[in-house]
């Protein structure tokens, strides 16, 4: 398999439709994750002090996202803008052969467990990684008892 980047190929371009229309209709994960409606990327996994969630949106400004909690319910949105040039030369647009990176404004909305504390949710951006931590309530937490 093999893409042209030019639409002289009938072959590739069938090829490349033929693809498109799968991965719009297949709602299986992918090495690039599942598509523009599944940006960013997410990990989440949870410790018995908290529930972490990794959102993986390289070359994201932070003052762009927004991340709230409510009613337990994690939302997470913001934009990408997009790094084609609007103009060519001579105020003719550029002709794009080939874009693969998302741009646009996304969404993201995880359910959590009933013991985290909404209150408490601290979020950091580095290294094109935000990082959510959710910590759980005192009262969730697991924790010894003494016998007498």
């Amino acid at each position: 398999m093999y893409r042209s980047l030019f639409p002289r190929d009938l072959f590739a371009e069938l090829d490349r439709l033929q693809r498109d229309m799968q991965q719009a209709f297949d709602l299986s994960p992918t090495i690039r994750g599942f598509g523009r409606s599944g940006f960013p990327a997410i990990n989440v996994g949870d410790t018995p002090q908290a529930v972490e969630v990794y959102a993986f949106a390289p070359g994201l400004d932070p003052a762009t996202l927004e991340i709230h909690v409510d009613q337990g319910v994690l939302t997470i949105s913001g934009e990408r803008k997009s790094s084609l040039p609007e103009e060519g030369t001579e105020g003719k647009r550029p002709v794009v052969h080939i874009n693969e990176r998302f741009a646009g404004q996304f969404t993201r909305v995880l359910t959590l467990p009933d013991e985290v504390d909404p209150d408490a949710v601290k979020a950091q951006y580095r290294d094109g990684i935000v990082q959510i931590t959710i910590p759980r309530r005192a009262s969730a937490q697991p924790r010894r008892i003494t016998v007498n």
